[in-house]
Order: C-alpha cells, then structure tokens, then sequence
C-alpha cells in the first residue's frame, strides 16, 4: 500500500449524510448544500481591453492555439492567434470552458487576459474556494453528467452557458472547501509524482526496446570485421544490403468510395492506418467494407504479409507489423501497403521496419505537407534491408523475441500502475468533493 493509500485508509466518513438528490453525488454529508451552476457562477462577456498594456500581459505568458487550451489543467490563459476586438477579459479563478470542443472538464484561470469568443467565461458570484470548485468540476461524475445531460454535446455542437447552469454542484462551507483543496492539492501532487516516475521508467523501456531492434538488425554482438554503411551505421562485413523490390512483393490496397453499382458484393473486414501501429496490429475496432466478389483474392491479404502504412503524421510513416491472418477475409485500404515476402522472413522485414534507420529512411524520403506526411510504394521498394545469412537471421530473430517479450511484459506492468494510480487519483477527488471521506485536519 503507498503512502497515499495509506493516508486515504485512515480517513473517516463525516458524522451524518442526507440524500444530495443528484446521482453522481450520492449521499453527502449533514450541513452540505447542493447548488446550481446559475447560483455560483455569471456568463462573463466583459471585452477585454484592447490596448498594448494587456496585450504585453498576456503574450508574456506565449500564444497557444485554442485547440491546446484542454490538453492539461495547469495550461495558461493567454492571447489567441487573430485580432482582439471580440475577446472577452478572463481573471484569476475565472473558469473556462471551450465551446468548440468540449474535452473533459472545466479549466480554472490562473492569469489575467483574452479569451477569444469560442470560450464561455464562468465568473463566480458568491464566495467559493477556487481551488475546490476545480477539483469538481475536472471530476469524472460531473463530467459524466455535463455529456450525459447536454445534447450540444453527444451531437457535437456547442456546449454554453445554459448547459452548464442547470448542474448540480456539492458545497460544503468555505472552510471545509478549504480543507479539502489543501489536501486534495498534497495527495494528486504526491500520486501525479509517483505517475511521472513510472511514465519516465516507461519512456527508459521504449528507448531500451528501440536499442534492442537497432543492435539486432545491425549485428552489434557478433564479432568479426565490420563495414559501414550510410545512413545505417557499423555492420558485420559479410552482410549484404537488399533493396526491398528484390526481396518481396509491395502490394496497394482498397480504395474507399469507388462506384461499384451493379457489381455483386461482399462485406469484409477492413484494416486502416489506425489499425496498424509500430510494432504491432490494434484490432480492437475493425471497420468493414463492400468489396466485389471478383476482387476478393486480389486483395485480400495472407499469413506473413507485412502491413506498413503509408502516411499520417511523420511517426506513421512505414510503421507497421506481420499480419497472422488473425481475421479471415481481410483486406486493407489504399493508405496501407501490404509487403509479401519471397526471399526473406516475415518477421525480420518487420523488425527491420522497426529500426530506427528504416524510420529515418522513410522521414528523409517522404513528401511532406502541412501536419502530414507521405510515401510511396516505389519509396518503399528500395528501402535497404540489411540482411544477415539465413542461420544468422533467425538466431537473431529468436534472441530478439525473447529479449522484447521481457521488455514489453514490463512495459505492460508499468502502464497497469499508471491506469492503478489514475484510477485511484480520481476516486480520490471524488470521494473528497462529495464528502465520502472527511478531511478536516481534525479529522485525519
């Protein structure tokens, strides 16, 4: 049990609880009130002045684009990208809320500056403890019923003042907000701490796993004369360099949208660039699509093909992994190339992908546009494969298989601490801004 277990453990319930009438609220304790969001909080539409006095305040903090503004909860308040003459003037413990794209609670306000119109200001109206009202209104069951109660949401327009101002809200007194911001603040910082040490050692075994691929396909444990290749790097002297045209077949996939009126159809299973990630296939949400019949076995892909993707983001670019025939038929669409070996196995040109010099080879030889990036199949065609005697490949094959299974069942333990202490972290806030657990320092 940790610290912070333990210390939540010891904590008592209050006295006495009444019903809050509110589902995600429960019960709460004798002397909390539930109140609405209209009594607590105005929609604030003061201009913000327009003048270089307010815009050196608010610069000096950077310029972050507003669909930044929800990525974390310590993000600044500041100048938007455009002109000034609409933007609203947004104070120290005002509260925020996109109305673009609502992404999960409501940001307090740490500075003084412009919000552009696409922002809902919430000012209090009566005296609260900012840091409190925080912690609510990031909470999972408020926010659970914002999305469950307002339609603007699920249907994906706006969310306003008015859907926010019916909600019901526990308010403990000013004090007992007090005390529980004080300790909410200490216990998320010391799990948040203990978060960003497992997300560093998680990080530690990502690199670790990059530097297992790379001393693999580049034979950094065998002995003997070596050679030096451009843009790979050290190899041993008898490897040879095998464009990937002379070692398999590069295969494109469906295109979506075609007309195919009148011809006779099958839907099947259909695998696109989110499927394919590095390393491995996400098969959690298979999409299908109408093929015809004609072009099933034209396009349908095999145990031992290689999917690699042709684009996206740069950290797309050619990821991919073996396919195992997992579901029977599938076909992959044209973003994604399928790569079916003739003289190599499947899993070295897989681990080949991974390396880190195939990621520089398909970044340097990609056409680039705005945010995205792209190759061709006849890019891919002459990726050098680096390529070992077959003995040599599959004792690395094997050597290397049992060194990613260890590191990647690590990884797993890890990620299951993190979601652990995520979990725990946000049962933590809730219990304390219902008044399930009483945190008064008397009470401790």
């Amino acid at each position: 049990m940790t610290a912070t277990e333990e210390k939540t453990h010891r904590l008592r319930p209050y006295p006495s609880y009444k019903d809050s009438g509110v589902e995600w609220i429960g019960e709460i304790p004798e002397g909390w009130e539930v109140s609405n969001g209209r009594k607590l909080f105005k929609n604030s539409n003061t201009r913000a002045p327009n003048n270089s006095e307010q815009l050196a305040a608010t610069q000096k903090y950077g310029v972050v684009p507003q669909s930044k503004f929800m990525e974390d909860e310590g993000v600044k308040v500041v100048l938007a990208l455009g002109g000034t003459d609409n933007f609203k003037l947004v104070e120290p413990d005002d509260f925020v809320i996109s109305l673009r794209s609502f992404q999960g609670g409501i940001e307090k306000s740490h500075f003084k500056g412009c919000i552009t119109p696409a922002y809902t200001v919430l000012k209090p109206i009566v005296r609260i403890c900012s840091q409190y009202m925080a912690f609510v209104l990031k909470n999972d069951g408020f926010i659970s019923d914002l999305q469950s109660s307002t339609t603007g949401i699920r249907e994906g327009r706006s969310i306003r003042y008015r859907d926010f101002a019916p909600l019901k809200l526990p308010i403990p007194s000013l004090e007992e907000q007090q005390a529980i911001a004080t300790f909410l603040d200490r216990e998320t910082a010391r799990i948040d701490e203990l978060m960003r040490e497992q997300e560093a050692l998680l990080d530690d075994l990502s690199h670790k796993r990059q530097a297992t691929i790379n001393a693999a396909v580049t034979g950094q444990e065998i002995s003997g004369p070596r050679q030096e290749v451009d843009s790979i790097g050290s190899l041993p002297a008898h490897w040879e360099i095998v464009k990937l045209k002379k070692l398999a077949e590069v295969r494109s996939g469906v295109t979506k949208g075609r007309d195919l009126h009148g011809r006779q159809l099958v839907d099947v299973h259909y695998l696109r660039v989110a499927n394919v990630q590095d390393g491995y296939l996400n098969l959690d949400d298979v999409a299908t699509i109408p093929m015809p019949v004609e072009e099933l076995e034209r396009y349908s892909l095999k145990p031992g093909d290689v999917l690699m993707n042709e684009g996206g983001d740069n950290d797309k670019l050619g990821r991919g992994a073996v396919w195992r025939g997992e579901v029977t038929p599938c076909v992959h669409q044209n973003h994604v190339f399928s790569v079916r070996p003739h003289e190599v196995e499947s899993d070295w040109l897989a681990l080949i992908n991974t390396s880190s010099y195939a990621k520089f080879f398909f970044f340097i030889n990609s056409k680039q546009s705005t945010n995205l990036a792209s190759i061709s199949s006849s890019t891919i065609k002459e990726l050098p494969v680096v390529l070992p005697p077959a003995t040599e490949r599959r004792q690395l094959l094997d050597h290397v298989a049992q060194q990613l299974a260890q590191i990647d069942e690590l990884r797993e333990e890890v990620r299951a601490n993190i979601e652990d202490m995520r979990i725990h972290r946000s049962a933590l806030i809730t219990a304390a801004v219902t008044g399930k657990i009483d945190v008064r320092p008397e009470a401790e």
